[in-house]
């Protein structure tokens, strides 16, 4: 009898399970706030139970579709001519889901790296745009990021409405874009954030794009075995390495009282002050060490919604990180991913307060002078300068060892890459190729320009591949071009940022493309430029002018041809709109504006009216050239070059250039070679 009840209370229960997973599910993407593309043939998906009958219920009107073998639903709504609302969307089928506060407009999908993602309260001029950032018309959807090694149906996020206690969160590219959007179109606009900082283009792309190029596919697998073998050297090297600390007495002695140097309100003298990223100690030293900094959080940072983020650069030994006097990251030799790798680590909401905050991180160096090798990082959420002063303290010395013993010491492997090629694709993606998107925003490129000149067939590779799975050949698609970033050079010469720049040029072939060149923006020391309202605003001039059919002027000046002269050489230009102009040259450059670090300008060519041109002769001898602006051509010369034949403008990861058109669009980078590139041999995977 008993056994008979038990299997009914099963059947019962497993009926109910199968109820449950009958429910019509609808992705994240249709929740509370949502905007919906403005179409003919919006789509709406979901899962529902084979062969269940599913309604939507929207502006007044129904739909119906019939789920599939497979669960699956999918229908498309006429929006045409419907105002922007709010709606209220109902999804019907053996339950009911209900979501609110439903626009209709125009919805853009932002993707790329960290310069996408940037948010608005880290760029210049925040506080004030933050104020007076109420728009319930401007939404942006935060995808949560989610890498997977194949392809998810849903994501996870949720829509924020445009306001003070929402926007500074927000992808400062995508509210500024949609921001101007708003204005001209008189309209909704919703962004898809998808972006995710340090990403390489091949984490974007399906298993199918990746195959798709030779070079790419070859480098994929090449990678994926380096990946494989990862483990194994990482435990030879921990053997190692213990082997090596117990043979010279190196081993750590743990300080069973931290809080002495890591508490928030201790005395630091005998604590000396050190600048950096830099050595900690003039003299060379090994054992453990402290660091500590009090820092100032703004209250904005405790109420953007997402994680507050600490990058503090690459250190020269192993790492405990205290956050107002408790440990919130530990980075032991055990658990060092290689060479390379930066600290990097979230701080818990508990800990974080508005106003001063302590950081303090015990280093543990037992083979070599403790350092920070690049400058901190910035926090991701407030945009706070770590660099600077710093106070350092001995916890303890080692004796001297001999050179030899250091010669031994066992070198970690590197650092594993970043994630596997299709990462991001699967888990974020994957589960928007059914959406309703007006166009694509990218902005990215950074972490491919050691391989720069591969980057045109990437590119080219991952329009194909979201077209495809869009099943829309012609999704626009529209590219962010690098900033300028790094020194300023003495002499011209190859670059990678530029061959990147180059490639991304290369791409506009491609149908259904454009893109808005952004060189004049950049920072020598910060590769996240803080004057994201241009960004998003020529970005936008850019869509209402090519996809909205508004008279704008969307592009600067861009090479079409040249003719040799003699000993100049004239170049002639499209996009000259209201002519070509020489745009004056400030007396300082931007070195890292969220530190206020600003250096002089030096002229590379100053007799000339116009900066950025360099001129060579058979000898492929690049040197500064003189320019001067003749109609719509460009005339450019150097008296060291009797014979040229080829012109290079904007060549560098940090031109100098002041080229524009009479709308202050700056001309695009080119060259008129055909030299082989820099980075021609260099491909996606050859370094671990």
């Amino acid at each position: 009898m008993i056994t008979g009840i038990r299997f009914l209370l099963v059947v019962l229960f497993l009926g109910q399970t199968a109820r449950l997973s009958a429910a019509i599910r609808l992705p994240a993407l249709f929740s509370d706030h949502m905007v919906v593309m403005r179409s003919r043939s919006a789509p709406v998906w979901g899962k529902a139970e084979a062969g269940e009958t599913v309604t939507v219920e929207f502006v007044g009107k129904t739909w119906r579709t019939v789920a599939g073998d497979d669960g699956r639903w999918l229908l498309h709504m006429d929006l045409e001519g419907v105002g922007a609302g709010p709606f209220q969307l109902v999804a019907k089928g053996r339950n009911e889901i209900v979501v609110s506060d439903v626009l209709v407009g125009t919805v853009w999908l932002a993707a790329g790296q960290s310069n996408m993602e940037l948010p608005l309260q880290a760029t210049r001029g925040a506080e004030a745009e933050i104020a007076r950032s109420a728009n319930t018309f401007l939404r942006v959807f935060r995808v949560a990021k989610s890498g997977r090694p194949g392809p998810a149906e849903d994501c996870s996020g949720s829509w924020a409405i445009a306001g003070p206690k929402t926007a500074g969160a927000f992808t400062a590219v995508g509210y500024y874009f949609g921001q101007r959007l708003q204005n001209d179109l008189r309209q909704p606009v919703g962004i898809i954030d998808a972006s995710w900082a340090g990403s390489y283009s091949e984490m974007w792309m399906s298993e199918e794009a990746i195959r798709s190029v030779d070079s790419i596919h070859a480098g994929d697998t090449l990678r994926r075995t380096l990946l494989a073998g990862y483990p194994k050297r990482k435990q030879e090297f921990v053997a190692a390495y213990a082997a090596w600390l117990e043979a010279f007495g190196r081993k750590d002695r743990p300080n069973p009282e931290p809080a002495r140097f890591a508490g928030e309100n201790i005395a630091t003298e005998g604590w000396s002050t050190v600048q950096l990223p830099g050595r900690l100690f003039e003299r060379p030293v090994t054992g453990a060490f402290w660091i500590r900094k009090v820092i100032d959080v703004p209250e904005r940072a405790l109420t953007t919604g997402q994680p507050f983020k600490v990058l503090l650069g690459d250190i020269e030994g192993f790492d405990e990180v205290y956050w107002n006097g408790e440990k919130v990251s530990e980075t032991s030799y055990e658990k060092y991913p290689g060479l390379g790798y930066p600290r990097y680590f979230p701080v818990p909401d508990r800990l974080l307060k508005a106003g001063k905050n302590t950081i303090a991180v015990r280093i543990f160096a037992p083979a070599s002078s403790p350092r920070v090798t690049n400058a901190p990082g910035r926090f991701w959420a407030a945009a706070i300068d770590l660099a600077g002063d710093w106070l350092a303290k001995v916890e303890y010395e080692f004796p001297a060892l001999p050179a030899t013993a250091f010669e031994s010491t066992p070198k970690a492997p590197p650092t594993p890459p970043l994630g596997n090629s299709g990462v991001i694709f699967n888990g974020v993606i994957n589960p928007l190729t059914s959406a309703g998107i007006d166009g694509v925003l990218w902005y990215q490129g950074e972490s491919d320009t050691p391989r720069a000149y591969e980057y045109r067939a990437a590119l080219r590779a991952l329009i194909a591949d979201w077209r495809e799975k869009w099943k829309r050949p012609d999704l626009p698609f529209y590219i962010c071009q690098l900033h300028g970033h790094g020194s300023k050079n003495a002499a011209p010469g190859e670059s990678e940022y530029a061959e990147l720049r180059e490639s991304q040029a290369a791409t506009l072939s491609v149908p259904g493309t454009a893109m808005t060149v952004l060189v004049d923006l950049g920072e020598s020391d910060d590769d996240h430029p803080r004057n994201k309202k241009d960004v998003g605003e020529r970005l936008a001039t850019l869509v209402l002018a090519k996809q909205f059919g508004k008279k704008l002027v969307y592009s600067g000046p861009v090479f079409h041809s040249q003719k040799i002269e003699g000993d100049r050489i004239r170049i002639q230009f499209r996009h000259t709109d209201g002519g070509l102009i020489a745009r004056p040259l400030p007396e300082f450059y931007d070195v890292n504006s969220l530190a206020g670090k600003t250096a002089p300008l030096i002229r590379n060519s100053p007799k000339s009216v116009l900066e950025g041109f360099a001129i060579c002769g058979a000898d492929r001898r690049w040197v500064w050239a003189d320019a001067r602006i003749e109609g719509d051509a460009v005339v450019v010369w150097s008296a060291q070059v009797a014979r040229p034949i080829a012109v290079r403008y904007g060549w560098a990861d940090f031109p100098t250039v002041n080229l524009a058109n009479g709308s202050g669009l700056p001309a695009a980078p080119f060259r008129t070679d055909d030299f082989p590139a820099y980075t021609l041999n260099n491909h996606y995977g050859a370094t671990p």
